[in-house]
């Protein structure tokens, strides 16, 4: 089973998770980096708590579609390459991106935290266990009544990313994340995505 689409009919599911997301800000945050970050959705929401956001992606079509919002710069770049300041950001944040560029980035993604800067990543796994599977079972209904709700509103943005499938599953996250990121703490959540979170030592 691959990642589910973010956007199946007018529910995106990495839009759902936003609020959670979020709730992930250090107090007092100031810089943001936002990695995959599309036509900007999140990178506006942050940017309307008051961050200062480099919002990243290397497709030219959703760069060129996002919104020119004031706190945002949107860049088109390949997170695998560009330079990336050490110990900048408050807040690095990954929707449903991570999947498409080597899981060893988040080491370039950690250097570029500032001490007790925090790492999101809403990610996407390769689905292999038995709970894997009722979980995404549990979904598909869930799903359905939340596209239902939504019926006849307008798309956000008519341009979506480029999607691809996950090699990775959830235990391969998890064990990549325990020497890459050591004390990240990883979770599942309903709608074909898992969060991971890493606070950047102060020390």
């Amino acid at each position: 089973m691959v990642c589910k689409p973010h956007n199946l009919g007018m529910f995106d599911h990495n839009d759902h998770y936003h609020a959670l997301l979020l709730r992930q800000l250090p107090p007092a945050a100031g810089q943001a980096l936002d990695v995959g970050c599309g036509t900007g959705a999140f990178a506006r929401a942050l940017a309307a708590r008051g961050l200062e956001v480099d919002a990243v992606d290397p497709d030219e079509a959703v760069i060129g579609a996002a919104r020119p919002t004031p706190g945002v710069r949107f860049t088109r770049g390949d997170i695998t390459t560009m330079d990336l300041a050490r110990d900048r950001y408050d807040f690095v944040s990954c929707l449903a991106s991570l999947h498409h560029v080597p899981f060893g980035t988040v080491g370039r993604l950690r250097e570029a935290l500032a001490p007790g800067g925090v790492l999101a990543v809403l990610g996407c796994y390769r689905e292999s266990t038995w709970s894997d599977h009722v979980i995404s079972t549990a979904a598909v209904p869930v799903n359905a009544a939340v596209r239902l709700a939504l019926a006849g509103r307008a798309a956000s943005s008519p341009v979506r990313a480029p999607v691809s499938p996950p090699s990775m599953t959830l235990a391969d996250v998890r064990e990549q994340a325990a020497t890459l990121l050591p004390g990240a703490r990883i979770r599942r959540l309903l709608f074909w995505r898992y969060l991971l979170l890493f606070r950047k030592p102060r020390t």
